[in-house]
């Protein structure tokens, strides 16, 4: 990921004046990234999770589409291999800085 992948994010956002946010999204635009919900909609949601989406990847919408099942399993072990790697290159680099401190 690069900073540039957030770009539309951070304008949407607009940490300097949230007051001037602007939504992309509307029954207009459906396909629009940035949605804003009022409080109301939030709490009528169930046990107001904040677990929200409203856009798909229709390419995964038909099962049909996906990879053989095989293949998703690898996928999810190198991930899991990859995220171990860090957490091992963290806890390394933790155990250095209290030794040295």
């Amino acid at each position: 990921m690069k900073h540039e992948d957030l770009d539309e994010f951070v304008k949407c956002y607009n940490p300097a004046n949230h007051h001037q946010r602007k939504a992309t999204w509307s029954e207009k635009t459906p396909e629009g990234r940035w949605r804003e919900y009022t409080y109301d909609e939030l709490m009528a949601r169930d046990k107001a999770s904040l677990d929200i989406f409203w856009l798909r990847d229709e390419s995964l919408s038909e099962s049909d589409n996906l990879p053989p099942p095989d293949v998703i399993a690898q996928e999810i072990v190198d991930d899991l291999e990859a995220a171990l790697k860090q957490f091992r290159l963290i806890t390394s680099d933790m155990a250095m800085s209290t030794t040295t401190d």
